[in-house]
């Protein structure tokens, strides 16, 4: 049972059903389920997706492609994506997975958008399907410029796909360089994917060549026993093969539901178009993914560090306390949400404070239980030998050269990212660092950082923050 108070702005019992009504093929939330839920309840994966699923790999592998073939969603959606056609913010999108009881697998298993109702027919023999799963995609960049917001997604990813071309060399620097993240942000459950085999149908032999070197890059990491499934997403085949090693491979994740929420924000916006009547506007919105405990209408909320304010030459950041008016799984509207996929938060707040992402890398909750605001943070850290993923001229790896006191870094906390300057390095691999913006996080927490090489961030070591400076709110 709950052992903290909600806010006292739930919705009233009609107003819920007037929510509900709005999607009747899916089934009906409302307040009195939340003691009783569990991650795979109907009346979640009805609405909103339960496991993070992240894409990794190269860039230009087919990540995104994959993704859509899954979920019949394109994750590049921002116009120097489309231009460029490659994925430079994180991409996400739902996608619900449906088993038919009575044809064979893999076809048994089918995957629609998450709007899709509960009782979907089977394409190929019309039975009425069980939902199984809802997921949630987690489309990371493959740039090696960008390897940040790929470290951001990480964050929040329970599994994930490690995308590999069957037409090139594997492995490519990001691949490499992907496959790290995932042992610093402790995924342990990955299914390795070679895409593009329609581009190599005619040559089998380039087809297995391939599968070898994949099978020789995986041996000894975390992806050493997993799936490698040869598919080609432009053309969907062997798509079912994934989903079926989506819903067999992948636990659903063991959740706590029952303490107070915690979500990270990995988006933040303004809803509102220019020129709107004030009387049609809306609160800012945050999007992310909770870590714990469950979320709902009506809840206030506290939201750290919060905003920033500059008088002179101080800085000083101040939380955000609001209220949750809307909640959202993509176009699905929720009177709850638990952990796993990506929420979208309706508050009540002021929308420019949310505009352009300013609110990333902050943290969502319940007021006064939130983790502390860190300046200063002591890692016991651990360094790469070489930069993984890149090379010297020469062809050979480029070797990572010891952390020097006062050199500046960047640091990724879950969906955190700041610079900051070292000011101890200790021969026990413990150093201190002070950020140029605080964190709210936990002790114990993971954190890896990267320094500038040819112009570029390159990741080059991980922690773990072992203690640190807090400051006054």
């Amino acid at each position: 049972m709950e052992t903290f108070k909600r806010g006292p702005q739930r919705l009233t019992d009609q107003e819920v059903d007037e929510l509900m009504k709005k999607q009747p093929h899916l089934l009906k939330q409302n307040y009195d389920q939340i003691p009783n839920l569990t991650p795979n309840s109907q009346e979640v994966i009805s609405r909103q997706a339960t496991i993070n699923v992240g894409t990794i790999g190269h860039v230009a592998h087919g990540k995104s492609t994959l993704v859509r073939s899954i979920s019949t969603i394109n994750t590049v959606r921002f116009r120097q994506e489309r231009v460029r056609n490659i994925t430079i913010r994180l991409g996400y999108a739902n996608a619900k997975i449906f088993k038919c009881p009575k044809c064979p697998e893999p076809q048994c298993y089918q995957s629609f958008s998450s709007e899709k109702e509960d009782n979907a027919q089977c394409d190929l023999c019309k039975e009425v399907m069980t939902l199984v799963r809802h997921i949630s995609f987690v489309d990371c960049p493959g740039h090696d410029i960008l390897m940040s917001t790929m470290l951001t997604g990480a964050a929040v990813m329970d599994c994930a796909l490690l995308i590999v071309a069957a037409n090139m060399p594997c492995p490519q620097p990001q691949t490499q360089e992907h496959l790290v993240a995932l042992v610093i942000t402790k995924l342990k459950y990955v299914i390795v994917i070679q895409n593009k085999v329609d581009i190599i149908f005619r040559d089998q032999q380039a087809a297995l060549r391939n599968y070898e070197e994949i099978t020789r890059f995986i041996k000894g990491t975390i992806a050493e026993d997993s799936p490698i499934i040869p598919v080609s997403a432009q053309l969907k085949y062997n798509i079912d093969c994934v989903i079926q090693q989506i819903c067999n491979f992948f636990p659903i994740p063991d959740r706590q539901l029952q303490v107070p929420p915690k979500m990270i924000i990995i988006r933040s916006f303004d809803v509102n178009k220019p020129g709107e009547k004030p009387e049609n506007l809306h609160g800012g919105v945050v999007g992310g993914s909770i870590l714990q405990g469950i979320l709902s209408v009506g809840d206030e909320v506290e939201i750290r560090p919060g905003r920033q304010c500059k008088n002179g030459n101080q800085t000083t950041w101040h939380p955000i306390t609001t209220r949750v008016v809307t909640l959202f799984a993509e176009q699905n509207e929720l009177v709850y949400a638990v952990p796993g996929g990506l929420i979208g938060v309706g508050l009540l707040i002021d929308p420019s404070l949310t505009r352009n992402d300013n609110l990333v890398g902050c943290v969502l909750g319940f007021p006064k239980q939130l983790p502390e605001l860190y300046r200063e943070l002591e890692i016991n850290y651990y360094l790469m030998v070489s930069v993984v993923g890149a090379q010297q001229q020469d062809g050979k790896t480029q070797k990572i050269a010891k952390i020097q006191q006062d050199e500046m870094l960047k640091f990724n906390v879950l969906s955190n990212e700041t610079p900051g300057r070292v000011i101890e390095v200790r021969e026990d691999k413990i150093m201190r660092v002070a950020l140029n913006n605080p964190v709210c996080t936990g002790l114990q927490e993971k954190v890896a950082f990267s320094r500038r090489l040819s112009n570029k961030f390159r990741l080059i070591g991980w922690g773990i923050i072992t203690d640190g400076r807090t400051i006054t709110l």
